[in-house]
């Protein structure tokens, strides 16, 4: 059995420069959200070279490739969407290069997370050569729109294709760390109603920016009230845009918007935020403020729109779960040390996976979390060696059970 490790972890090393310059490569390929036809196109290229059995694509547009046809089966997810490069001057280098420069890949998406992509593809040439799908239906999924709206993807390979895996491996970075679980989200916004009047004689009105302002400043104060969980740590609240309507420049606003990124620890939901959010609008003395869930409405590069509340529920996987025990045993055969275990502080595609269907779920990936969505993004070369090597490991540890 040790041989069967050591092997794995030898062919990862092996492919170790095959998967950075296949990474660099998709990250050529610009793919923001709802624009990641052509990276699709390249990866379900690969996949169909390395010889999976069956490759395809859903109606949202992820890339679906399969490997074995047992009982058991085991997803490896990847989203390949990216965020926007922002402001190019706080780049040091083409954002879009894909070069390896002191043993770093670097490029936008490298660690978040095209190198998780990577990795499961070299984890996938390792499961082929060594015969590690027996017994097992192997899934790697290059997802889509998760930047925009993490967890829709697999909403949708859940409900609409009937894909319900016994374990889901997400491959956002992790440090090579296992991680077992992250904070839940939400997207809202609430809503004060004023009265408009020109504005050199604003006592006729009601000037709804000043309510919105007081708002704004009790859900600061809210941040103090909020969950906190030994493992998740506590629930925040912040009031991320600010909005209003008004007939002019010289006239008083007859309504202001708050919208606020609230992130939810365990314990804390959809009713409870909601909740909290109008109570801090009538702790401001704002009669009648509208607290609203937002929903993401974007059509996929497919042409289709496949709309969801933009609430994105807590999940954690239990320190006794058996995938767990799987994956850290996975980890020390084929790295001989014991993992260290963990969780996100950003949200993934886990809120749909775990949060919403229960299915067990965990995350190893190359990469550091603190390059995603920065400038100068990069990855470890080693990461992604050490990260197909634990994919493949995996696989066997689940073919062994």
């Amino acid at each position: 059995m040790k041989e069967r490790y050591a092997k794995i972890a030898g062919m990862a090393e092996a492919l170790e420069a095959d998967t950075a310059r296949l990474l660099g490569d998709l990250i050529r390929i610009p793919s923001f959200s709802t624009e990641e036809r052509e990276v699709v196109d390249r990866i379900r290229a690969e996949m169909e070279r390395i010889g999976f059995d069956d490759v395809r694509i859903d109606g949202l547009g992820s890339v679906i490739g399969r490997i074995g046809d047992g009982p058991k089966t085991v997803a490896f997810d990847a989203h390949i969407d990216t965020v926007r490069t922002g402001d190019e001057s706080l780049w040091t280098f083409d954002p879009f290069e894909g070069g390896v420069v002191d043993g770093m890949v670097r490029g936008r998406g490298a660690s978040d997370q095209k190198g998780g992509m990577a990795s499961m593809l070299a984890a996938a040439r390792i499961v082929r050569e060594i015969g590690l799908a027996k017994g097992l239906t192997l899934l790697f999924t290059g997802t889509v729109m998760e930047e925009d709206c993490d967890g829709l993807c697999w909403q949708y390979l859940v409900k609409e294709e009937g894909i319900r895996p016994d374990l889901v491996v997400i491959t956002e970075p992790t440090d090579c760390r296992i991680y077992r679980g992250h904070r839940g989200r939400m997207e809202m916004t609430v809503r004060a109603a004023g009265l408009s009047c020109h504005g050199s004689d604003p006592t006729r009105g009601d000037n709804a920016i000043y309510k919105g302002s007081r708002i704004a400043l009790e859900i600061e104060k809210l941040n103090t009230r909020l969950a906190d969980d030994p493992f998740l740590g506590r629930g925040t609240i912040c009031a991320s845009q600010f909005f209003f309507t008004s007939p002019s420049q010289c006239a008083v606003p007859d309504s202001a918007t708050v919208q606020v990124d609230r992130r939810l620890t365990a314990g804390e939901d959809k009713e409870k935020a909601v909740e909290e959010l109008s109570d801090a609008a009538a702790r401001a003395g704002v009669g009648g403020a509208r607290v609203e869930v937002l929903r993401y409405e974007e059509k996929a590069y497919t042409g289709l729109v496949y709309g969801t509340d933009k609430y994105y529920p807590t999940w954690t996987l239990p320190e006794d779960s058996p995938w767990l025990l799987r994956a850290r045993e996975a980890h020390r055969e084929v790295f001989d040390a014991e993992a260290d275990v963990g969780k996100w502080v950003f949200s993934t595609n886990g809120v749909a996976t775990a949060g919403m269907f229960g299915i067990p779920t965990i995350g190893f990936g190359p990469g550091a979390e603190v390059y995603a969505h920065a400038p100068d993004e990069r990855i470890p070369v080693r990461d992604l060696s050490r990260a197909a090597a634990f994919y493949a490991a995996l696989a066997a540890k689940a073919g062994e059970a």
